[in-house]
C-alpha cells in the first residue's frame, strides 16, 4: 500500500529551548538534537526544562515514538523506548507516533533510513543555512507500506542484522585499539621501559650497557624555514621536497620521500631554509607536537620542525624511535596559549639514552618491522570497517526490494 507519513503517524514538532520557568511547572529531562544518533540515543548530557501541564501532555515522549532530527546531520532517527521514565524533546526534533493499526516504529525507522529522508531537508531558506523540514512536508512524504505482520517480520530481521553489524564493528575497532596498544608496548620494551629522552639531566637510570649523552654531541641541530610566498618563482617547478605540518601525520614514524609541496634552489638561496641529507630526523615542535619522521632523500623543512643530522655514533632510525618512545615527554615540554610549541632552548638541552651502535641498529630494524606489520593490520581492519559500513544499506535494499 502506498501512503504518506501523515496518514500513518501523528507528527509533532518539539518545544523551543527556553530558560524561563513556568509558575507551577514541572522540570523534566529534555532531549536535544545532539542526543539523537542513527538508531540510538546519546544520553550522557541530557538537559532539563520546565513544562506546564498543557505542554507536558503535548511534548511528553512515549515508548515507540520515532524522533527525526532537523539539525546536525538532518534525518537522523531513533526510537524512544522509555530510556528515561519521563522525557520531553526539542523543537529541532520531529516526533512521529505511528498509529497502532497502520505502522510500527521499527519498520518506519528502517524505511526512512533506506529512503534517504535527508534529501527532503532544505538548507538555504532566506538567510539561514540551517537544514529543516516543515511538518507539513514531512507529513506528505510517501511510504510503501505492507501489512503489519510483514512490517514486524522485516523489522525483526533488520534489527538482528543491524545489531550483528554493530557488534562486529565494535570487535574490529577493539582489535585496532589493541594493535596500537601492542605497538606502544613493543616500543616501550625496546627502551627497557624508560623514557630515553631528558632535558638537562638524566631522568632515569640507564639500562646495563647504555649511557646518557647530550644529543648535540651526537647530531647537528638544524632548523627549518619557509621561502617567501610573495615570490611564486621560489616554488615554481620545485624539485626540492619541503616538509611542512600538513605532511607530518601521514609520515609519522615513516621514511619521508615525498611532500605535498616542493621549493627550488632559488627559494633555498633566498631563505634560511637548508637542504638536509637523507637520514635526517625531523621532529614537529609546534601544533602536531611530537610527530617524527626520517628523510629518505634530501629535503628542507618549515620552521615547525627541529632536525638532527646524525653523526657516526647515532643511528638515525634509532633516534626516530627514541623520539617516538618519548612523545608524551616531548609534549610535556610544549607551551603556548594558542599553539603549543617546544622552544629551541629546551631542544638544545636534549639528552638521549643509547646503547652501542650495533644495538641501536637492531632496535631500529625491529621497530621498523613491527610498525610495518602493524600498519598492514590497521589497513586490513580499516578495509573491514569500510565493508561493514556498506552492509546496512545492503540489508535494507534486500528487505525492501520487493515493496
Amino acid at each position: 500500500m502506498r501512503t504518506t507519513l501523515g496518514e500513518i503517524c501523528e507528527i509533532q514538532l518539539g518545544k523551543m529551548l527556553s530558560p524561563k520557568a513556568h509558575a507551577g511547572g514541572k522540570r523534566g529531562p529534555y532531549l536535544r538534537n545532539q542526543n539523537v544518533q542513527w538508531g540510538r540515543f546519546k544520553l550522557d548530557d541530557i538537559a532539563e526544562m520546565d513544562f506546564d501541564e498543557r505542554e507536558r501532555c503535548k511534548f511528553l515522549l512515549k515508548p515507540g515514538d520515532l524522533l527525526v532530527c532537523e539539525g546536525g546531520e538532518p534525518g537522523r532517527a531513533a526510537i524512544w523506548e522509555g530510556q528515561i521514565q519521563e522525557c520531553f524533546y526539542q523543537k529541532a526534533l520531529h516526533r512521529l507516533r505511528p498509529k497502532a493499526d497502520k505502522a510500527t516504529a521499527d519498520f518506519l525507522l528502517y524505511r526512512l533510513w533506506l529512503g534517504g529522508i535527508r534529501k527532503e531537508f532544505t538548507g538555504s531558506q532566506g538567510q539561514t543555512t540551517i537544514a529543516h523540514l516543515p511538518a507539513e512536508r514531512l507529513s506528505v512524504i510517501p511510504v510503501e507500506l505492507p501489512d503489519l505482520a510483514t512490517q514486524r517480520r522485516l523489522a525483526t530481521r533488520l534489527k538482528s542484522q543491524m545489531a550483528a553489524v554493530e557488534e562486529t564493528r565494535r570487535r574490529v575497532q577493539e582489535q585496532a585499539r589493541e594493535a596500537l596498544a601492542l605497538l606502544d608496548k613493543t616500543i616501550a620494551e625496546s627502551f627497557h621501559g624508560i623514557t630515553p629522552l631528558s632535558v638537562g639531566r638524566d631522568e632515569s637510570t640507564a639500562p646495563a650497557g647504555w649511557r646518557w649523552k647530550g644529543l648535540l654531541e651526537l647530531a647537528r641541530l638544524e632548523s627549518g624555514h619557509t621561502p617567501s610566498r610573495r615570490f611564486p618563482e621560489y616554488w615554481a617547478e620545485g624539485d626540492i621536497p619541503w616538509l611542512a605540518l600538513p605532511d607530518i601525520r601521514a609520515l609519522d614514524c615513516r621514511t619521508a620521500t615525498q611532500t605535498s609541496e616542493k621549493t627550488n634552489a632559488l627559494g633555498i638561496a633566498n631563505s634560511s631554509a637548508r637542504v638536509l641529507p637523507a637520514g635526517t630526523v625531523a621532529l614537529s615542535r609546534t601544533a602536531s607536537v611530537g610527530f617524527v619522521t626520517r628523510f629518505g632523500c634530501e629535503m628542507a623543512t618549515s620552521q615547525d620542525f627541529v632536525n638532527w643530522v646524525c653523526g657516526p655514533e647515532l643511528n638515525s632510525g634509532y633516534l626516530m624511535w627514541l623520539l617516538r618512545a618519548s612523545r608524551s615527554f616531548v609534549r610535556s615540554l610544549s607551551t603556548g596559549a594558542v599553539h603549543q610549541t617546544v622552544y629551541t632552548d629546551a631542544v638544545k638541552q636534549f639528552r638521549v639514552c643509547l646503547p652501542d651502535l650495533k644495538e641501536q641498529q637492531r632496535i631500529a630494524n625491529h621497530l621498523d618491522e613491527t610498525f610495518r606489520l602493524n600498519q598492514q593490520l590497521q589497513k586490513a581492519l580499516s578495509t573491514q570497517l569500510e565493508a561493514l559500513d556498506k552492509l546496512p544499506g545492503a540489508f535494507l535494499r534486500e528487505a525492501f526490494g520487493s515493496l
